[in-house]
């Protein structure tokens, strides 16, 4: 069964409070080689038979406006079965 890959992040604006609790994790540990780390949401989507361009135009609306909040997340990308197709 092919798999829909729905990548979710903060705006590039926001602070992401995680993602600073992880860099400030990072600096303790000694890790250096990171200067930022953004935490996001990934989600995947199961689909029973082919993805079509209807069943893929489906998941991008959902992924818009069920997924993510708009507000203050972006949709950043939409994979099948890890080949990008850009949201």
């Amino acid at each position: 069964m092919p798999t829909i890959v729905v990548d979710v992040m903060p705006k590039a604006e926001l602070l992401d409070p995680q993602g600073k609790a992880v860099s400030g994790a990072f600096a303790r540990l000694g890790i250096q080689d990171f200067s930022q780390v953004r935490i996001g949401k990934r989600f995947e989507l199961t689909v029973d038979g082919e993805v079509t361009d209807a069943v893929l135009a489906e998941a991008r609306r959902v992924a818009e406006e069920v997924l993510s909040n708009s507000v203050i997340e972006d949709v950043v990308g939409v994979s099948v079965d890890g080949a990008e197709v850009r949201a």
